[in-house]
């Protein structure tokens, strides 16, 4: 991901989203662009047309603090796209690498603490690295994700199974929705570290392999994951529709925690004590390659 690209392609994608009458700017004449001509940023901004297309060419060496917050303004961006804005320029700056542990490729191991922890939480509990590969999980989270971890010779990794095993059209019920945030992650995550050669390799593998994620990968977005709602339709148990959070660990800066919970009382609630018992019947959740021989328990 060379850096001049990534800034020039993130910035053009930026400005294409938002419209002159939600800048509050007039339209006049025939327009070429979908959304703001560079000018119509650079007034925005408060700067001049030229040092804008400067920084546009992927040149944001040396930009101030003011001028990114400016531009930030004047493209409309978001938390996650602000943050990602202020990670190339510190890139272009060189104390990029100044920000990143030198543990981050290192051979990350689950510490017995961790895996104790996650036993310990009742819900479907996983942890995940940068670059989106299911690196611990709890058994209903094994279980949850039953197709993401059946086949045991490969490390679970939520891009490839969104973009290159059918069976996530079928778990989520959303799939576009579910595309959008997997690559969106993945982007995020390029930005907080652009040297990731595992995060290159990814990237180039779906890439190859998918349209759809090269498209999405082209569109430059960005997201922070935190909290929300996502509907599942589980091959054993039926649909669900969990609530999530996800939280950083202290002690592992590199990788999150994500635990999924159901609204107590709810048809969700009842489906995931389902879950739980199809995977103490099934070893844990392991035995995902079974599943062509189970019989949804919804229909007992």
């Amino acid at each position: 991901m060379e850096h001049r690209a990534e800034v020039r392609d993130f910035l053009i994608t930026r400005r294409a989203k938002i419209t002159p009458q939600q800048a509050g700017l007039p339209v006049t004449g025939t327009r070429r662009v979908a959304g703001l001509r560079r000018s119509e940023v650079a007034a925005l901004a408060g700067v001049s047309v030229e040092y804008y297309a400067k920084l546009e060419r992927g040149s944001l060496a040396g930009v101030s603090a003011g001028v990114l917050e400016a531009i930030a303004r004047a493209l409309r961006l978001d938390d996650a796209e602000r943050a990602h804005l202020l990670r190339l320029a510190q890139e272009a700056n060189g104390s990029g690498a100044l920000l990143r542990p030198n543990r981050r490729h290192r051979p990350w191991t689950v510490r017995p603490s961790l895996q104790w922890t996650l036993d310990a939480i009742t819900s479907p509990a996983i942890v995940v690295n940068n670059r989106m590969d299911v690196v611990a999980a709890n058994p209903l989270g094994r279980a949850m994700y039953a197709d993401m971890f059946a086949d045991p010779a490969r490390q679970p990794n939520f891009g490839r199974f969104t973009f290159l095993d059918g069976a996530a059209r079928r778990f989520h019920t959303d799939w576009d929705a579910a595309a959008d945030m997997t690559v969106a992650d993945l982007r995020t995550s390029a930005g907080k570290d652009p040297h990731d050669k595992g995060l290159h390799d990814l990237v180039g593998e779906l890439s190859t392999l998918s349209d759809e994620f090269r498209h999405r990968w082209a569109a430059h977005n960005v997201r922070i994951h935190g909290t929300g709602i996502k509907t599942f339709r589980h091959h054993v148990v039926g649909e669900l529709v969990l609530s999530y959070e996800s939280m950083d660990l202290r002690a592992d800066p590199d990788v999150a925690l994500k635990i999924y919970a159901a609204e107590p009382g709810s048809p969700s609630a009842h489906a995931l004590t389902l879950l739980a018992s199809w995977a103490a019947m099934t070893g844990d959740g392991r035995a995902a390659d079974q599943r062509s021989e189970s019989t949804s328990m919804t229909n007992r």
